[in-house]
């Protein structure tokens, strides 16, 4: 994975991630998100997904955090990466709990 922060003469700040999304790189994003956040004043964000092939549970709790805390616009280009977008902007939903389901057939 491979994040970039580009701070523009106006009011946006990209934070592009390119690549995976998942297991240890997560840990690093988040590190790149907790050292831009105090920066960011009434700047706006916009998180640049076009180059992510992948985020997994963990990834998309985190782009829900980011997007919560900062109304942080997501850009894709692919369908995948405009779902990875529309997904985080959405927030994170947990996958299925078994037991709740089952209270539900109930």
């Amino acid at each position: 994975m491979r994040v970039t922060i580009h701070q523009g003469e106006g009011k946006d700040v990209t934070l592009k991630i390119e690549g995976k999304i998942e297991g240890l790189q997560v840990p690093e994003l988040h590190r790149a998100w907790k050292d831009l956040a105090p920066s960011l004043g009434q700047k706006k964000l916009l998180v640049d997904l076009r180059g992510v092939t992948h985020i997994d549970e963990t990834g998309r709790n985190l782009l829900a955090e980011i997007h919560a805390k900062t109304a942080a616009e997501f850009v894709g280009d692919t369908p995948l990466t405009k779902y990875f977008a529309e997904e985080a902007q959405q927030g994170a939903r947990p996958l299925s709990d078994p037991d709740t389901n089952s209270r539900r057939q109930s």
